[in-house]
């Protein structure tokens, strides 16, 4: 059996013998992977009217256990994405009544983003079902394959340098 990275494997095999692509096939292999699970992702969260992005902040704020709250800097270093951009997101899921900023009763210049009740029921019924859905897409790999590739991405990223969230 082969994939579509085989296919492009072959072809710089015939048109480029001298070069060695192996790394190709790995980060070829990621990034397919990463857009195909990305797709079913999204529609999974668009049929329970969120955004896979909005469901990240919910469920970081909610292992983070109860008040269920971060600073607005520590969930940008949990979301990797510009101060913009976390800025925005809070706003709209403070739009949706899913969160709420709140002064930090240590330091009244901070602002803390805490789950509402409404947030932490939506995060706490999508959970299980986000995990199905997650079993239902890695339904192809055996435990063992999972644990082979979840320590060979491990690896990996501890070699770029993701060792923690912040």
């Amino acid at each position: 059996m082969a994939d579509a990275v085989d296919a492009i494997l072959a072809q710089w095999a015939r048109e480029r013998p001298d070069l060695d692509v192996s790394a190709m096939g790995v980060i070829g292999r990621i990034s397919r992977a990463q857009q195909l699970l990305g797709r079913e992702l999204k529609a999974f969260f668009a049929a329970h009217g969120l955004e896979r992005w909005e469901f990240d902040v919910l469920a970081t704020l909610r292992r983070h256990g109860a008040p269920y709250e971060l600073t607005a800097g520590a969930l940008l270093k949990a979301a990797m994405v510009t101060s913009g951009a976390i800025t925005n997101r809070i706003d709209r899921l403070e739009a949706k009544g899913l969160v709420e900023r709140v002064r930090d009763a240590g330091d009244r210049r901070s602002v803390r983003v805490r789950l509402t009740p409404r947030g932490l029921e939506v995060v706490d019924e999508l959970l299980g079902l986000h995990t199905a859905n997650e079993d239902r897409l890695l339904a192809g790999l055996d435990p063992a394959g999972r644990d082979r590739i979840a320590a060979a991405l491990r690896t990996l990223l501890e070699s770029l340098g993701d060792t923690s969230l912040g």
